[in-house]
C-alpha cells in the first residue's frame, strides 16, 4: 500500500492523504489568510474520496475535485450528516472567497459532489464502487468529534493489508454526542493518528464548565459583554447547551444556527436531540440588523468564527475591544497563523487590513473535541498490541515529538511524515 501525505504534516489543517494514487482520505484547507490548500491541488485525480467529517480542514476542498476537465468525478463516501454539512460549508466558502478574493470551486461543483456521494452508516463494511477500486473495502466508525465524524478503516484485499485513519477523534464525554469507543475499532496493519493535543491533557469538563460560567456571570454583573467565538459545526451547539443548562440565555449569531437546523434532521447522530432543541428554543437569534441591540445590554454572544478568521465575531471585537468590562472567551484550538492565535499571543486581531488592539479581557477554555495526550498514547498502544506495525502521526504541531515518544518508550515503528512524502508499506 502506497501512502502519500499532501497536507496536515506537523501542522493542523488541510488534511489530505492519498492511498495508492487513487483514494483520498480527506481533502481540506487550512483556515489561514489566505487559506492554504493541499499540495498538488489541480493535479490530483482520485477515483474515491473518503471524508472523515465536515470541518473545513478535512472537507473544505472536496468540491474542487469535481471541476470540469476531469474524465469523471470521483465517488465520495461519508455519513449522511457529513454530506449535508459539507455542502453547507462549501457554499459558505464560495461566499467568503468572493469577499476575500479566492476561488476554489463553484456551486456546480457542490451539486456534482452531492450527485457522486455515497451515504455510509457506521459499522457497515462495504466495497468501494468502481472497477478500478473494487480491491478495497471500507468501514466508518464513530469518531466522537462532531456529529457524523468518522474514523476510517480501509482494507486492500489483494495485498491483505489494512489501515485505520482516526480523523479527528474524541474519547471523552460531551453534551452533544457519544464519544468514540476504541474497543470497537477493527485492528489494522497501519495507523494514521491525529496529534492535535499531544503532550497536553484536557481538564475535567465539569470543572471547566463551572469556571467558564463563573467568568461569564462576572462579566455580565460588571455590565460587560461576553463574546464567545465558536466553530459553527459542533462547538456552537455544545456551548449553547452548556449555557442553557446553567440558566443563561445567549444570543447566537452566524452559521451555527443553520447547522443546528441541519442537526435536527439527523437526530441519530446526536447524544440528546431533545436537550439540543430545548437549548436553542430559549436562545435569541441575531442577524446583522440586530447586532447593535445584542451589545446594548450586558449579554453573552455565541458567534462564528471560532478562530476569528472572519464572520460576525470581527464586528463584535471592533465594538468591545476598548471595554475592560467585556471579555472574549475562546473555546477551542487556535491554529498558528489565525487571528485567534494572534489574539492569544499578541493581544490584537486584524480586520479589513486594520490591526485592532483588544483591551477587553481574553480567556481561553479547552472545550476541545479532540483526544488528549493520554488518550492518544493509549490508542497507539492499543493498536500496536493488536498487530499494527506502522504508525503515522499527523494533524498536529508536535508530530515529531509524538513519534519519538512511541519509538523511544515502546519501540513502535512510528513516523512523523512531512508534507509531500510518500511511503510504501508491504
Amino acid at each position: 500500500m502506497k501512502i502519500k501525505f499532501l497536507g496536515s504534516c506537523n501542522e493542523v489543517g488541510r488534511s489530505a492523504i492519498l492511498v495508492d494514487g487513487k483514494i483520498l482520505l480527506d481533502y481540506g484547507l487550512r483556515p489561514s489568510d489566505p487559506p492554504e490548500i493541499p499540495l498538488g491541488s489541480g493535479t490530483i485525480f482520485p477515483k474515491s474520496v473518503i471524508v472523515s467529517h465536515a470541518h473545513l480542514d478535512h472537507s473544505g476542498m472536496v468540491p474542487s475535485l469535481m471541476s470540469a476537465g476531469r474524465d469523471m468525478a470521483p465517488d465520495v463516501y461519508m455519513t449522511p450528516i457529513t454530506s449535508a454539512l459539507t455542502q453547507l460549508l462549501g457554499r459558505d466558502t464560495i461566499k467568503v472567497g468572493k469577499d476575500q478574493g479566492f476561488v476554489f470551486f463553484g456551486e456546480e461543483d457542490i451539486r456534482e459532489m452531492d450527485a457522486h456521494t455515497h451515504a455510509v452508516t457506521y459499522g457497515n463494511r462495504i466495497p468501494l464502487d468502481g472497477s478500478s477500486n473494487g480491491d478495497y473495502e471500507l468501514e466508518l466508525c464513530n469518531a466522537g468529534h462532531i456529529p457524523g465524524s468518522s474514523a476510517v478503516y480501509l482494507r486492500k484485499e489483494s495485498e491483505n493489508i489494512s489501515l485505520f485513519y482516526t480523523g479527528d477523534i474524541k474519547m471523552d464525554v460531551s453534551r452533544l454526542m457519544e464519544s468514540a469507543s476504541p474497543d470497537e475499532f477493527p485492528a489494522a496493519d497501519i495507523l494514521l493518528i491525529e496529534s492535535t493535543y499531544y503532550d497536553r491533557e484536557h481538564r475535567n469538563r465539569k470543572e471547566l464548565e463551572r469556571e467558564f460560567i463563573d467568568s461569564i456571570t462576572e462579566t455580565l454583573d460588571s455590565g460587560g459583554n461576553a463574546i464567545v467565538p465558536c466553530f459553527a459545526v459542533g462547538r456552537t451547539q455544545e456551548l449553547v447547551m452548556i449555557l442553557h443548562s446553567y440558566g443563561l440565555v445567549p444570543y447566537v449569531d452566524g452559521m451555527g444556527l443553520s447547522v443546528f437546523r441541519l442537526f435536527k434532521n439527523h437526530p441519530s447522530f446526536l447524544k440528546d436531540a431533545k436537550a439540543l432543541n430545548d437549548a436553542f428554543s430559549d436562545a435569541q437569534f441575531v442577524n446583522s440588523k440586530r447586532r447593535k441591540k445584542a451589545l446594548s445590554e450586558p449579554s453573552v454572544i455565541v458567534t462564528t468564527a471560532g478562530m476569528l478568521s472572519g464572520g460576525p465575531v470581527l464586528y463584535y471585537l471592533k465594538k468591545i475591544h476598548e471595554d475592560p468590562r467585556s471579555k472574549v472567551l475562546l473555546t477551542g484550538y487556535q491554529i498558528e497563523g489565525t487571528n485567534g492565535r494572534r489574539l492569544v499571543e499578541e493581544g490584537c486581531v486584524e480586520t479589513n487590513g486594520e490591526i485592532v488592539k483588544v483591551n477587553a479581557g481574553v480567556e481561553q477554555y479547552d472545550f476541545s473535541a479532540h483526544a488528549g495526550d493520554s488518550e492518544l498514547k493509549e490508542l497507539v498502544s492499543r493498536f500496536c498490541r493488536n498487530g499494527t506495525e506502522v504508525v503515522f502521526m499527523v494533524h498536529g504541531e508536535h508530530t515529531e515529538e509524538f513519534a519519538a515518544w512511541a519509538r523511544e518508550n515502546h519501540g513502535y515503528n512510528a513516523i512523523a511524515p512531512k508534507n509531500g512524502e510518500e511511503f510504501v508499506i508491504e
